[in-house]
């Protein structure tokens, strides 16, 4: 049986949040894979870069000169809806389900309340440009701040804008994140990233299962 969730769309959307360095690549990439080897058809994406546009601007975005709060806020928006637009919508309506490495709750907390613009605006801004879709699901992988630029140190060395925008800047988008958790709980499930790879992996695929087991055929 095929349902329809309350995008309208038959297939189930699935976000990961978290800071920089929770390990949210390597979840999306572990996820798509235990779902594939139960059967699910699987869409992976990510933001900012999903496309060939997003590409050019994840580059303005993390490796490019200085940007203003403002620019930077409309910028995500601008990859969020070419990514919406040609990947996310139709794979969802395909009934496929689309794993996705960051979203709109990305920018409520590093645009919104990291860079100190407001919060409601940033995410009536996420949402006009990606014409108000919402995830079925969204995993946030929490970690204290410590934890994550310690990670961040040693898998890259040199760290992207947003990276290195310093312990402050991180420690109000964790606190943003949890607050967002909090506030739909009915979306959002909170794990704890500090755990081995493996321990993580089973709690995301627990979380995952119970919102996309309509789409295996009876």
């Amino acid at each position: 049986m095929t349902a329809v969730t309350s995008h309208g769309l038959p297939g189930v959307f699935i976000t990961f949040e978290g800071g920089d360095g929770t390990g949210k690549s390597t979840q999306a990439a572990l996820l798509q894979e235990a779902l594939q080897l139960r059967g699910f058809p699987v869409q992976r994406t990510f933001e900012p870069g999903g496309t060939s546009l997003g590409r050019r601007i994840r580059e303005l975005l993390l490796h490019g000169e200085d940007v203003s709060e403002r620019a930077e806020a409309l910028l995500y928006a601008a990859d969020r809806a070419h990514n919406v637009a040609t990947m996310v919508r139709p794979a969802l309506a395909q009934a496929k389900i689309v794993v996705q490495d960051r979203y709109l709750d990305s920018s409520v907390a590093y645009q919104g309340a990291g860079r100190h613009l407001s919060t409601e605006e940033v995410r009536a801004l996420s949402l006009w440009a990606a014409e108000g879709l919402v995830p079925d699901l969204t995993i946030l992988l929490d970690a204290p701040i410590t934890v994550s630029a310690q990670r961040i140190a040693y898998e890259k060395g040199q760290p992207d804008r947003l990276e290195g925008a310093g312990r402050e800047f991180h420690e109000q988008v964790r606190r943003e994140y949890l607050e967002l958790a909090r506030q739909e709980p009915q979306r959002w499930v909170v794990v704890d990233a500090t755990r081995s790879l493996a321990e993580v992996a089973v709690d995301v695929l627990a979380a995952a299962e119970p919102r996309v087991k309509h789409l295996l055929p009876e």
